[in-house]
């Protein structure tokens, strides 16, 4: 009797941790329909796990603790951490959990998740730059990134708050731009 061989398939399959004080979750939305406002979260962890021979088996999941928000303007801070906003207290975390990442081009990839907002959860899909080669990072330790980016409608997550300005239109936009860039550092 023989044995058939089975091919071996190589794997090489790596997980990766957010580096917090390398990172940024930030984002922008219209004010009064003239300007941009744009802020960011200070505390942002999370996990890749990376197959670098399949990327569309790589997973990423990230958390941001919501009261970490800042926009430069501590009135406007203490406003967006209310109830009419991020209800910090009751919600405490915004997240994102990947559900399917597909090659769009070389560097460039889709990945489509739920994200959670103020405890509602919906798909979106992030159009991201990366993941870079690997690299060594002179103290120790090795490194990847990526810089991602989406759109989202705030009504979409429940965040229906707003003004009517005495010249039309409103106070704060509905779509808001988000943009991650995110820095790994190999477990």
């Amino acid at each position: 009797m023989s044995a058939l061989a089975t091919p071996q398939t190589t794997t090489a399959i790596t997980t990766w941790n957010i580096d917090p004080a390398h990172s940024a979750a930030e984002f922008k939305v219209k004010h009064m329909m003239i300007s941009n406002v744009k802020g960011q979260f200070a505390k942002i962890t999370g996990a890749l796990t990376l197959d670098e021979v399949e990327l569309s088996n790589s997973r990423v999941e990230a958390l941001i603790e919501a009261a970490s928000i800042e926009t430069r303007d501590a009135q406007r801070d203490a406003h967006l951490k209310s109830e009419d906003f991020l209800h910090v207290e009751k919600f405490p975390t915004l997240s994102f959990k990947s559900t399917r990442i597909s090659f769009v081009r070389d560097g460039e990839l889709a990945v489509e998740g739920d994200l959670t907002i103020r405890g509602v959860t919906r798909k979106v899909v992030f159009s991201v730059e990366g993941p870079t080669p690997p690299t060594f990072y002179p103290w120790g330790n090795t490194r990847v990134a990526v810089a991602a980016s989406t759109k989202i409608n705030l009504k979409d997550f429940g965040l229906t708050w707003n003004a009517a300005l005495e010249t039309g239109g409103i106070l704060v936009g509905d779509e808001v731009t988000i943009t991650l860039d995110a820095e790994f550092i190999k477990a």
